[in-house]
């Protein structure tokens, strides 16, 4: 008896070890644009939520979302993190070349990781707790209207999250800070 309850404590933390180590893996592979190293710690979809918005992603579908956001050259960094209650809760900061146009500073968010088996299932941002959207908004409206009279070839490229459309937003971005 004792030696099943020594066995079943150890399983547990072990799971506990495991969940914590994917979610930090999962962050190291964001953060180094590593579509493989992502494949091998999703099932084969992932739920990404965002208050009431809800996006499934086939796992070639978020290997793609993950080349257009290489494109911005991504800084992912994990301020906290640690288990509960059977997920893992992530404190993140993230830069990048189109965060730095758009918000001027990095986004910082708390994020829940949900797991099925040893497998991420679902990723759900859960608050905003450095995000000014009054800035976000100005800079991204700045930037639509001046590529819709000045260079009107990029449009659409906000909605286009490949790795061609990421090249366009670049590209667009760069183009504004030439001239302004």
């Amino acid at each position: 008896m004792l030696l099943l309850i020594g066995f079943m404590s150890c399983k547990n933390y072990d799971e506990k070890i495991e969940k914590l180590t994917i979610a930090k893996e999962y962050y190291k592979a964001l953060n180094n644009s590593n579509d493989v190293g992502i494949e091998i710690l999703l099932r084969d979809s992932l739920l990404t939520k965002e208050s009431n918005y809800k996006q499934t992603f086939s796992i070639a579908e978020y290997k793609e979302w993950l080349q257009w956001d290489a494109i911005f050259e991504p800084t992912y960094i994990t301020l906290d993190i640690k288990e509960e209650n059977e997920v893992v809760k992530a404190t993140i900061s993230k830069m990048d070349k189109r965060i730095l146009f758009l918000h001027e500073k990095p986004i910082v968010t708390k994020q829940t990781i949900h797991f099925k088996n040893t497998k991420i299932s679902s990723i759900e941002t859960t608050d905003y707790l450095d995000f000014k959207d009054t800035i976000f908004i100005k800079n991204r409206t700045k930037l639509l209207n001046w590529v819709s009279k000045k260079h009107p070839e990029l449009d659409g490229f906000i909605y286009d999250q490949t790795k061609k459309g990421g090249q366009k937003y670049l590209k667009a971005i760069e183009l504004y800070n030439q001239e302004n």
